[in-house]
């Protein structure tokens, strides 16, 4: 099963959090774009997903809708990425049901911090 699912377009980004979730002890898969974050929540169904907003294909706020509106991905946590730590941002991934908000530059601890907030309030679901 996967704890958290990282939808990131910069590889740096990406492989800086897949390491630090890895090295904190959670099963991490990756998507790169919008349409892949959507394919991969429906195949994998994480516990939680890091999005980022800017995203190819399909924005971050996007993928958002598309996760609330369906009622088998409904329960998801999504935690927003953004490099804007713009209020409209906030406001937006706000008024979509975000379960939280890290904006980019982050701090190692506090991408920890707040995947752990997320995974300890989510049960593990079980299989079938």
């Amino acid at each position: 099963m996967t704890d958290v699912l990282i939808v990131e377009d910069e590889p740096a980004i990406l492989e800086s959090l897949q390491f630090i979730l890895e090295r904190s002890g959670w099963t991490v898969d990756v998507a790169r774009d919008g349409e892949a974050a959507l394919r991969a929540v429906r195949s994998l169904r994480p516990r939680m997903v890091l999005l980022d907003i800017m995203l190819p294909k399909r924005s971050g706020f996007d993928v958002l809708k598309s996760i609330r509106a369906d009622a088998s991905l409904r329960s998801t946590s999504v935690v927003i990425l953004t490099a804007r730590g713009q209020q409209f941002d906030r406001q937006t991934a706000h008024e979509l049901c975000a379960d939280g908000f890290v904006t980019k530059p982050f701090a190692n601890a506090d991408v920890v911090k707040e995947v752990r907030r997320i995974l300890e309030e989510t049960p593990v679901r079980g299989h079938g």
